[in-house]
């Protein structure tokens, strides 16, 4: 559902050097810009057309230059053929006499290549290049290279090979016609038209091929109109014209394939006297062009097909003097070069509008005809219509107006008239299905041949451009008008206009009206440039901008609109914001919000797929685009997304705040190129089809995106991400009756409802949500779809995000901080709104049980006993109309087994002791009766307490069972220890149930047991403590190991003194064996009395100074000895430990600066190969690269290595076994700097380490042995500031990206410390043994 709009026209006088010349044949060269015009006076005008650079200059203005040329030829000979041959850089011209002459343009040379017998009919250089093709006016066919060695000859027209027309008597001489070659896009084949025997009037379609020169197909015999014929760049079929006089038909475009069998046609909707006399596709084969004589006019005709059937798009109408031929740009598919007979030339550049408005209504251009759809009512793809408003000749531009109920339409027609029509409300438009409206011209002296951009400032004003200077108050016409600037011979003016319409008659309501306009320019203004596009001020009333060729783009503001603007016009410059970086036909104005202020933003597509917003550019690969608008209906239509289809098939979405705030251009690009069309983002949906483009846009709670195909079919999708910004929107307006209807017709997920907002604001909002859904089958959908998680923070997380206010209550109010849970809260309150304002029905009854189902947990009691108050009504046999107002037992019952787990409800029922309810739902959830009537059989002949119990049990309540069987007496006092025993966690009730002591002790006795049993030993000797069991206190106090307390409970046991002493004896080699030996040394000295042994002891854990005390405490001197010997011994040990610890250091380091320099020396070289490589050799990297297993000495991650794809189960598995091996460090492993790192830190002297050290070193000083001491404190601080310097070296080398082999070295960094202050926190080191440098930095 396209249109194609004139953007500009531009126009040019030839200076004619003789009177009567004129134009006929044309020559494009490609690679200079330039076009060739032979005239009928043989001369050669060469003109230069305007390139992409010229941004404003006026095209007349750049033609000026132009020069002509005359080829000299003999006296009576014409230019009959041209072509411009790109190898030889020359004109191809063929001689009515026959003379095949190369003409250099550049170098004025002409030089006679060859020669025709009956002149040349026709030329045509094949789309290499390569071969050059010639039709000679005795009906052959010659095809020569150009070297001008002639391939092959082969006959035409059978009548002029044998010699003489049948119905000529002159002889051939006089029968030359243009013979028209075709060639294919790919230069295989070529087609020509020739005559046939014994028939004047009959032609044949001829396909030849080009290696060989055979006649591979041919048409039948038709009656072919001149020389109109042109085959298809892409190949796909040939093009060409019948005349249809004799049948009185009007003539008729045909349409072969290349086997010459006639595929389609369409009839050109002129009169029988009508004649094709060209016929031309566009270079990329999307238009076919024809230039048509008529008896009043000449016309230029543009056709385009979708859904195979041909559209008239554009007619451009001449007077019969002019005589205008065409062809097309053979570069720029929309760019259109007319010529007259007279040297008037015209540039045409065209462009593709969707022909679907803002109100999603489509208004399809074809011939006279709009077919009008709204596709908001029905997806009807042209050429089928909702209806069709019928104008007197072909429509040329269309401007459409939306406003309040009505809309205007206003059309500009290829014979100068301007139209208007007034439309009903869309709403009402589903009356007019079929039908058919003849439109009335304007009543208007004013001709609007030339005017383009018909844009509506008002529903009574009109802006238009034309580009001819005149007084269109007066009665000349256009034709006139141009008759009179032809005189000026070089200019070429741009006129602004405002067009005032005046409606004298009343129209209907609901009708469709176009009569009584009145039509008169108000204003004028001339312009500087063509103009590109024309949108209206969605921010301004009577207000319009402007786009100039180049980008520029000023305001336009009308007097009518703006009280404030002085009479007449205005042109305002805007800010370099709303320029654009090239010409942009596709332009549009939206309304947006930045920053709480609404403003205009202008959108730009130009011709090379750049969308840009203002100076900015979005994206650089856009095919089409449009905007969305959430709150439709209302007075400022303010944009909240744009919509664009890319290149590469997608679809994105883009919220407007994100291109006011945030770079999305280079998002946008990045994404379009990395993309997997396999993968579906937030921001884009993939299109199924290639080519497909977008149309337009439903807006409000629509939110649907048209798509039009190819083929030209029409499809609806409807992208989640606008799905879901119409659904928060109506949840913000409180709308949730729309937003339930939303939900339930995309399918998206029922929670939105609950979760934008915040489940405790729904829940607030419950009442109103039920009132406005007032629909109990979707309140039960809602309610069955409630969950706990929170689909905004997870299903719909890459779509849209919570509103800061409401995230922060979230956050502060979750599930898992408080009591309450989102289901159980959602459907409570739920329940609550339908009680209270919904009216008692069997339906809201099941809605009711819905909720109490679905609640987490189930309230399955809630809901049995209001089955349960149902079933007694209807034992009881209430009057009709209240058993009305609930559904039956059997089928509330059904109901709750369809949405719960059958056992659950079978459990639920037995859990309220009623067994006759049980009974009835085990026999409604089809359970064998065998299983179940036995068990209920046997509960009733049990007493209450008891029947309670045993369910209880089957139900895993023991709590209740325990009361139960409490309550039961005495006789079940075994049951109830057994319950106990078996559910250890009732031992606190059953302490509380029990009043009498002995079964108090027994149960903490048994309690005790359950916890020994468990190993908690200690808990199970205070539980033995409250019983008063001592044995078994003093056997959990020495399972826990608290000699204390074990000692503590024999006291209390009142054991002798002996058992005692054996007993502390014991504990002695226990905690000697557990490793404790400074416990045990305690023992000994405080129970056993026995101080040799606990020396021994506090030498064996190192307690140096209390060994030493111990043994002067008692005056030993043997032990004393021993102590002595036994802390030399361990400082040797220790000095020699820490010498070997340095050198392990060094060594260590050593290997991490090896790895470090390895790592840094690769991530270079991968480096630098990344610099040269581009994306797709990214891509492709061999995954058996010698660098694919070095991941360890470089950040870098080749996205498309396999080595990234490893299951979480193996590095699970991996990092397992690494944790096992206790960090051994493997060389050349991934992992092995960090490990090296890792391991050097884990090297340093703990605090129990330093505690020892300093013992033993004091130890030393007070046995006399300051040598002994010094050495091992030198030792020792030696390894600390040597293990410092290592973690230093480290630490600064992996922040880093390079490595001073002379500054980063263990020695340089170990001097660096030692010039430091000595710190003050070494405290295992004795002041008075330190170095006279380190005395004198540390005071």
């Amino acid at each position: 559902m396209k249109n194609l709009k004139l953007v500009s026209e531009l126009s040019l006088q030839l200076d004619l050097q003789f009177e009567g010349e004129t134009i006929l044949l044309s020559a494009f060269d490609i690679e200079r810009s330039r076009v060739f015009f032979a005239s009928s006076a043989n001369l050669i005008y060469t003109l230069h057309l305007p390139s992409s650079s010229q941004k404003r200059t006026p095209w007349s203005n750049a033609l000026l230059a132009s020069e002509a040329e005359e080829v000299t030829l003999e006296p009576g000979e014409n230019i009959v053929a041209m072509d411009y041959l790109m190898e030889k850089e020359a004109l191809i011209i063929g001689s009515s006499s026959g003379c095949l002459i190369l003409y250099n343009v550049d170098d004025k040379a002409t030089e006679v290549v060859g020669r025709v017998e009956g002149g040349v009919t026709g030329i045509a250089s094949s789309p290499d290049g390569a071969l050059l093709s010639v039709t000679a006016g005795l009906g052959q066919l010659l095809v020569m290279t150009h070297d001008w060695e002639v391939l092959y000859e082969a006959g035409l027209d059978a009548q002029i090979s044998n010699g003489v027309l049948a119905d000529d008597p002159d002889g051939p001489s006089s029968s030359q016609t243009q013979s028209p070659i075709s060639w294919r896009g790919d230069g295989k084949y070529f087609a020509t038209l020739g005559g046939v025997d014994n028939s004047a009037c009959l032609k044949k379609l001829m396909i030849w091929e080009r290696e060989s020169g055979m006649l591979l197909s041919s048409s039948e015999p038709k009656a072919f109109m001149g020389a109109s014929l042109d085959w298809m760049p892409s190949g796909a079929k040939v093009a060409a014209a019948y005349d249809q006089k004799a049948e009185n038909k009007c003539p008729l475009v045909v349409f072969f394939e290349k086997n010459g069998l006639e595929r389609n046609s369409f009839p050109i909707g002129e009169p029988v006297e009508a004649a094709i006399e060209i016929l031309k596709w566009n270079c990329n084969s999307e238009l076919l062009a024809a230039s048509v004589t008529c008896s009043q006019y000449d016309a230029i005709k543009i056709w385009c097909c979708s859904n195979n059937h041909w559209y008239l798009k554009q007619e451009i109408r001449y007077s019969k003097k002019e005589g205008v031929k065409f062809t097309w740009d053979p570069t720029k598919p929309l760019h259109l070069v007319c010529w007259t007979l007279g040297g008037h030339i015209m540039n045409y550049k065209f462009a593709w509008t969707s022909a679907v408005t803002e109100t999603s209504t489509a208004l399809v251009i074809d011939d006279s005809n709009i077919l009008v759809t709204p596709l908001a009512l029905s997806l009807i793809p042209p050429p089928m219509a909702l209806f069709n408003l019928k104008f007197q000749s072909s429509v040329r531009d269309i401007s459409f107006l939306s406003k309040s109920s009505k809309s205007h339409l206003a059309a500009s027609l290829s014979d100068g008239s301007l139209c208007v029509v007034e439309l009903p409300e869309t709403d009402t438009w589903d009356q007019f299905e079929g039908s058919q409206f003849s439109i009335e011209v304007c009543h208007s002296d004013l001709r609007m041949e030339s005017f383009t951009h018909l844009t509506w400032l008002d529903s009574h004003l009109l802006l238009s451009v034309s580009c001819y200077c005149a007084d269109y108050c007066s009665t000349a016409s256009m034709i006139d008008t141009v008759v009179d600037h032809q005189q000026k011979k070089r200019t070429s003016c741009f006129s602004l206009h405002e067009i005032e319409l005046v409606c004298s008659e009343d129209s209907l309501p609901g009708s469709v009206s176009s009569s009584g306009w009145q039509a008169k320019v108000t204003k004028t203004v001339s312009l500087d440039g063509p103009v590109i596009c024309i949108v209206p001020n969605p921010a301004k009333r009577c207000s319009a901008f402007i786009q100039f060729s180049g980008g520029n783009v000023v305001e336009y503001s009308s007097n009518m609109g703006a009280l404030r603007i002085p009479t007449g016009l205005q042109f305002s410059e805007l800010d370099s914001e709303y320029k654009f970086p090239s010409s942009c036909p596709s332009m549009k104005a939206v309304l947006c919000h930045a920053k709480g202020v609404a403003r205009p933003l202008l959108f730009g597509l130009d011709d090379n797929g750049r969308l840009h917003v203002g100076k900015r550019t979005l994206t650089s690969s856009c095919s089409s685009f449009a905007f969305y608008c959430n709150a439709i209906g209302s007075a400022e239509q303010v944009v909240t997304h744009l919509l664009f289809t890319s290149k590469q098939d997608l679809l994105f979405i883009i919220n407007i705040n994100d291109i006011l705030c945030g770079n999305m251009e280079v998002k946008i690009d990045s994404y379009s190129s990395n993309h997997n069309k396999e993968e579906e983002g937030k921001d884009h949906v993939t299109i199924w089809e290639k080519g497909a483009k977008l149309i337009g846009v439903l807006h409000g709670d629509e939110a649907a995106a048209l798509l039009q195909t190819c083929r030209g079919n029409l499809e609806c999708i409807y992208p989640r991400k606008l799905v879901l910004v119409s659904i928060i929107n109506a949840l913000v307006q409180r709308r949730f009756r729309d937003a339930m209807v939303m939900v339930r017709r995309q399918r998206i997920d029922f929670n939105v409802l609950v979760d934008y907002c915040g489940w405790r604001a729904f829940v607030k909002s419950a009442a109103e949500f039920v009132s406005q859904v007032n629909n109990l089958g979707h309140i039960t959908e809602f309610i069955c779809a409630v969950k706990k998680e929170n689909v905004i923070n997870t299903l719909y997380k890459t779509y849209i995000s919570l509103p800061n206010e409401t995230s922060t209550e979230y956050a502060e109010n979750s599930p898992s901080d408080c009591k309450e849970s989102k289901v159980s809260s959602v459907l409570t309150a739920v329940r609550k709104a339908l009680e209270e304002q919904v009216q008692e029905t069997p339906a809201r009854e099941l809605c009711i049980l819905t909720t109490l189902a679905r609640t987490e947990p189930p309230a399955l009691e809630e809901a049995l006993h209001r089955i349960k108050v149902i079933r007694e009504l209807e034992l009881l046999g209430a009057d009709d109309a209240k058993r009305k107002l609930y559904p039956s037992a059997e089928e509330s019952l059904k109901h709750l087994l369809w949405l719960t787990d059958p056992e659950a409800v079978y459990d639920a029922a037995l859990g309220l002791y009623d067994l006759n309810l049980a009974a009835i739902v085990a026999l409604n959830s089809q359970k064998d009766p065998k299983e179940f009537l036995p068990f209920l059989k046997g509960l009733e002949c049990l007493s209450p307490a008891i029947m309670r119990y045993k369910i209880d049990l089957r139900l895993n309540r023991y709590d209740s069972a325990l009361k139960h069987i409490v309550s039961a007496g005495d006789d079940y006092h075994e049951d109830c220890m057994n319950l106990l025993n078996s559910n250890p966690e009732l031992f606190p009730l059953g302490l509380q149930l029990f009043t009498d002591p002995a079964k108090k002790r027994q149960i903490l006795e048994a309690w005790g047991d359950h916890l020994y049993a468990a190993k908690c030993f200690e808990d199970a000797a205070t539980t033995y403590l409250c019983c008063s069991s001592y044995q078994k206190s003093l056997k959990a106090y020495r399972s826990c190991g608290d000699w204390k307390c074990v000692l503590t409970v024999a006291a209390i046991l009142k054991l002798g003194k002996e058992e005692i002493l054996q007993l502390a004896n014991e504990l002695c080699e226990e905690f000697q064996e557990l490793g404790k030996p400074a416990e045990a040394a305690t023992i000994a000295l405080e129970y056993c009395k026995d101080f040799v042994r606990g020396v021994r002891y506090y030498i064996m854990s190192r307690k140096w100074e209390e060994a030493l005390r111990i043994a002067y405490m008692h005056g030993r001197e043997d032990l004393v000895t021993d102590v002595r010997d036994a802390a030399l011994e361990c400082a040797t040990t220790l000095i020699s430990e820490y010498q070997e610890g340095s050198e392990k250091l060094g060594k260590y380091l050593a290997r991490y600066l090896a790895v470090r320099q390895r790592r840094l020396v690769l991530a270079a070289k991968i480096q630098l190969e990344d610099k040269s490589m581009s994306d797709a050799e990214y891509d492709t990297v061999s995954e058996t690269s010698s660098f694919s297993g070095m991941s360890a000495y470089t950040t870098r991650t080749l996205r498309t290595s396999r080595s990234s794809l490893t299951s979480s189960k193996a590095s699970k598995a991996h990092a397992a076994r690494g944790q096992k091996k206790g960090g051994k460090i493997r060389a050349g492993s991934p992992g092995e700097e960090m490990a090296l790192v890792e391991h050097l830190k884990g090297m340093s002297l703990t605090a129990g380490a330093q505690c020892e050290l300093k013992s033993l070193i004091i130890a030393l000083l007070s046995l006399g042995k300051e040598d002994a001491a010094r050495q091992l404190q030198y030792a020792g601080d030696k390894f600390e500031l040597s293990h410092k310097a290592a973690i230093k070296l480290a630490e600064d080398t992996m922040a880093s990206e390079t490595i001073d082999e002379n500054l980063q070295t263990l020695e340089h960094y170990l001097q660096k410390l030692r010039s430091l202050p000595h710190p003050e926190n070494h405290s295992w080191q004795i002041k008075v043994l330190l170095p006279p440098s380190q005395v004198h930095s540390s005071n």
